[in-house]
């Protein structure tokens, strides 16, 4: 198992137990998200997507990120929240538990989309500038994704110990997630884990514009501009140092 993998694994995990743990991280959590997507569309644009044009070229490689994107969008709209640890803001102050019902639907969709980050970031693999690119955009899109998972499942939940373990089991799915990767990979073509990656790229688009417009949203345009902006710059000049 790719020690990035695990790594990405463990901070979303140890961030989930703390939200679960520290109900007053919440609001911590939400000033790190326009920094995390910050650096995912920094990672997108200056990691993935030149990457991806020497291999298909730039038309190819725009038409599948802009798919990874649309998916992500579809899903998003019609399906489920992509990412309901960091988009769902309920209250249910008449319930005993304040997200009373909001459990079960909210870890289903984290495990799913934890299982996605560790399929992307087994793929990344294939490439030691790619390890380093999704180990940092996943990352610092994990943590405050988990302990905004942590608070929320533990509002669900009666019990703070059973929210700590779903919360871990859900974040744990990365592990699923990237082992299911790496047995099937030797099956695949390399345009095939190349398309995955350029889609990858896409969905980490949405995910940074995502974080970053829910959180214009509830605090206004001066607390979001300058922590997306230097996540954005932090991930480009990280780059520029990597080649």
């Amino acid at each position: 198992m790719p020690f990035s993998l695990l790594l990405i694994t463990a901070v979303a995990v140890l961030a989930a137990v703390c939200g679960a743990v520290l109900e007053s991280v919440r609001g911590w959590s939400r000033r790190m998200l326009p920094f995390g997507g910050g650096v995912l569309i920094g990672v997108a644009l200056v990691w993935i997507l030149p990457e991806m044009a020497e291999y298909f070229g730039w038309p190819g490689a725009l038409g599948w990120t802009l798919a990874g994107l649309a998916l992500l969008a579809v899903i998003d709209r019609f399906v489920y929240p992509v990412c309901p640890a960091c988009s769902t803001d309920h209250q249910h102050a008449e319930c005993s538990t304040r997200l009373h019902g909001f459990a079960a639907p909210l870890l289903i969709a984290a495990g799913l989309h934890s299982a996605l980050d560790g399929w992307t970031a087994a793929a990344a693999n294939a490439s030691p500038i790619f390890t380093r690119a999704f180990l940092i955009g996943i990352g610092f899109h994990k943590l405050p994704e988990g302990l905004a998972l942590g608070v929320i499942a533990r509002a669900a939940m009666r019990s703070r110990s059973s929210a700590i373990v779903w919360c871990a089991l859900a974040e744990a799915m990365t592990l699923g997630g990237g082992g299911i990767q790496i047995a099937v990979a030797p099956y695949l073509h390399p345009s095939s884990l190349y398309a995955v990656l350029a889609i990858a790229g896409g969905c980490f688009l949405y995910l940074g514009g995502h974080a970053v417009h829910g959180e214009f949203q509830r605090s206004g345009p001066a607390p979001v501009f300058w922590p997306a902006l230097t996540g954005v710059a932090g991930s480009s000049v990280l780059r520029l140092f990597v080649s």
